[in-house]
């Protein structure tokens, strides 16, 4: 039985990899347990890990660190695809306010990390690590890692900033959750009320895309082509449905207008004041219900990779009879379709036509979610390739001794994000299914959890030895709650937010999902997702970015 146990306990690549499975699957299993409601997720793999190191397990050193640095990088990697469409859709006029106060959560976070900072004996590491993990951000422990080990700094320097993290997380997660509790008690928030204001203001959004049924009331048209109204408009639009001649059509551009036409449009609310204008006031015939009409509607994905880099203008079998588009849904967005638009893998379009116009067009289209199955590894390795070229670039900061690189951490999650919005322009196909993408990154976090775990539960003892694991919750607790607390009630009192949209917020600012399923339970709706969505991609990248910098400019 000696096989056994130089197997378990000499160094070797067998005895790491049993290591790590035997960590990732307890964590995983720990994981799942629930205290009040809410869970630490895949948090509890550090914790083994740490468990493990401190009962004098040791592994291969050299495979450690890789599996350390490429779980990051897969992590950041496959993150940065996730988040990169919303990303870039959150940059827009609509989400500012949103994201600025998200980036003020960020903000007043790293104030009072720094004010903390000088009025204590800990060094800036050691509260970088305290911040990560009082607003939960693992991607933040890491790349706050990576900087230290490209200045050169010690791996027990590393060890606890891990212990630092390890112990203001849990508190972190609680934390934030209080801090929702406290507003809802500040504001005395009345949940049915505040529902009812939501939808109301759901249908004021003048940005949102409706369909409205106008009839032909303008003279000036009449023998004009469909495309007539577009020249006029300039924003995009669709007719989807026309009453035209007595029947029912799908018309292209090029169809004439008739008398009392009947148009069915999509266009974003903002435009039918205009369009009303034009073209007349708004008809009581329904072209969706209506029972002599022989349209269909449908949903159909896009699969079909040979479409995904020509403009829909572009596409002769796009400029065919019997069907259009009338929306288009990408990343949590939606959009109103226009030749401008290049169509990208996983885009979901509603199309309107006859029946065999949909079969056709659904051919052209793809609609087969088994070709989605399989992801493309190439592009994904190419951009994993580029991104740690890029985070390997040394550049000057003024007053810092040595050059500054983004690291694993920075490197691939920007090219990431670039990639999963403009990568189609270079045929580079990133897309690949959530649960493809949920599999590489959660194996990507377990591998750094571990690796980090498994490497600091040695200075476990010394983390606590004279308070100082103590001392660094409570430090801990006043940087997750202040800034959200602080923010919170700027959101309230001068931007109007309610108490929901308030809790996305303060959830997706503190790239939390625990705190955000506990926002969902207490509001009883979906309002939360949408404010969590809008600022998680730019609030993520701010805590990595904010790690780096505060190593780099105080250390």
């Amino acid at each position: 039985m000696d096989w056994i146990v130089d197997l378990l306990t000499k160094q070797s690549f067998a005895q790491t990899i049993i290591v790590f499975g035997v960590v990732i699957a307890l964590g995983i299993w720990f994981g799942k347990i629930k205290i009040f409601g809410v869970s630490l997720g895949v948090t509890w793999v550090l914790f083994i890990g740490l468990f493990f190191s401190f009962m004098g397990v040791s592994i291969n050193p050299e495979l450690q660190d890789f599996l350390k640095e490429f779980g990051l990088v897969l992590f950041v990697y496959t993150l940065g695809l996730q988040v990169g469409p919303g990303f870039f859709a959150s940059l827009n006029r609509n989400a500012l306010v949103t994201n600025m106060l998200a980036g003020l959560v960020v903000l007043f976070g790293v104030v009072t990390t720094l004010i903390l900072f000088y009025f204590s004996s800990n060094p800036i590491s050691i509260m970088t690590g305290i911040m990560s993990g009082a607003v939960t951000n693992t991607p933040g422990l890491g790349a706050a890692q990576t900087t230290m080990t490209n200045l050169h700094q010690t791996t027990a320097d590393a060890s606890m900033v891990t212990l630092a993290y390890a112990v203001a997380y849990p508190f972190g997660v609680f934390g934030i959750i209080i801090a929702m509790l406290v507003l809802k008690k500040i504001f005395r928030v009345n949940i049915e009320h505040e529902t009812e204001l939501q939808n109301k203001l759901a249908n004021l959004r003048e940005d949102r895309v409706i369909s409205k049924h106008l009839k032909l009331e303008n003279h000036q048209l009449v023998g004009k082509p469909i495309s007539a109204i577009f020249e006029i408009i300039k924003t995009p639009i669709v007719v989807s449905r026309m009453f035209h001649k007595g029947t029912i059509i799908s018309p292209t551009p090029k169809e004439i207008l008739s008398e009392n036409d009947v148009l069915l449009i999509v266009a974003s609310k903002n435009t039918f004041e205009q369009l009303e204008l034009i073209i007349g006031s708004e008809s009581d015939m329904n072209l969706k219900t209506a029972l002599d009409s022989n349209l269909v509607s449908s949903h159909v994905m896009v699969t079909n990779k040979n479409i995904t880099h020509k403009r829909l203008g572009d596409i002769p079998e796009f400029n065919q009879h019997d069907f259009t588009f009338t929306r288009l849904y990408r990343a949590g967005t939606q959009m109103v379709p226009n030749g401008n638009i290049s169509l990208q893998l996983g885009d979901t379009i509603k199309v309107v036509g006859s029946k065999e116009g949909l079969e056709r067009i659904t051919n052209v289209l793809g609609n087969s979610l088994k070709r989605l199955e399989v992801p493309d590894i190439a592009p994904i390795f190419i951009g994993i390739v580029l991104g740690i070229i890029v985070g390997s670039i040394p550049f000057q900061i003024p007053n810092i001794p040595v050059p500054v690189k983004i690291g694993l951490a920075g490197g691939p999650l920007i090219i990431a994000l670039l990639l999963s919005r403009f990568g189609n322009k270079f045929y580079l196909n990133n897309y690949t299914t959530n649960s493809a993408n949920l599999m590489i990154r959660e194996l990507g976090i377990t591998l750094f959890l571990t690796s980090v775990g498994l490497s600091s539960g040695s200075k476990l003892v010394e983390a606590f030895a004279g308070g100082n694991g103590f001392y660094w919750i409570g430090l801990g607790i006043l940087i997750t709650i202040v800034p959200l607390l602080v923010v919170g009630i700027i959101a309230k009192r001068y931007f109007k937010k309610n108490f929901f949209e308030i809790c996305g917020l303060l959830a997706g600012a503190s790239t939390d999902p625990p705190a955000l399923a506990f926002a969902l339970k207490i509001a009883g709706n979906d309002i939360p997702s949408a404010t969590y969505a809008t600022v998680y991609p730019l609030t993520m990248i701010l805590r990595i970015i904010v790690a780096q910098l505060l190593i780099l400019m105080f250390s």
